[in-house]
């Protein structure tokens, strides 16, 4: 069993870049500016963004589902990167952070959820997926609780 973490489409934000403040204000998101190499992960490269870069802060709707697990909280994404796709390993907003990880079935129900430490996420999507019943995983900072990224079940 092999699974793969793909970005979020550039193409869905592309718009927000061309936007002026008030207008970013209008849809509840904002131009920031970062200040650190690290804490400010972009959900299409799947990258920290680096001090000096531009990011939008948005509210996304991670998990769009007729269920009662449908989600959605803030993420940053930046301009001019292509959607990143890891096969098998993990991208490098996953290094360091603990993760809560959210196993679904193919109806957006939830099957069932586990903490991962730092270093452990690629163990714990290996065992979650050992359930033929899940068909995805949501990965989110367990810190923050914002989502990082969707795992698929990606067998050959």
């Amino acid at each position: 069993m092999t699974y793969s973490i793909e970005g979020l489409s550039p193409d869905q934000f592309a718009p927000l870049f061309a936007m002026g403040d008030t207008e970013l204000a209008a849809i509840n998101a904002r131009r920031v500016t970062v200040t650190t190499d690290r804490g400010f992960p972009c959900r299409i490269s799947l990258e920290d963004a680096k001090a000096g870069e531009e990011l939008i802060l948005l509210h996304h709707t991670s998990h769009d589902v007729a269920t009662p697990y449908r989600s959605a909280y803030a993420i940053y994404v930046r301009p001019g990167v292509a959607a990143a796709r890891y096969r098998d390993e993990l991208p490098p907003v996953f290094e360091g952070r603990a993760l809560a990880l959210r196993a679904f079935a193919g109806d957006g129900m939830l099957r069932t959820a586990r903490l991962a430490g730092p270093g452990e996420a690629d163990d714990a999507i290996r065992d979650l997926f050992a359930d033929p019943g899940t068909s995805y995983i949501d990965a989110h900072n367990a810190a923050y609780g914002c989502f990082a990224a969707r795992i698929e079940r990606d067998e050959p």
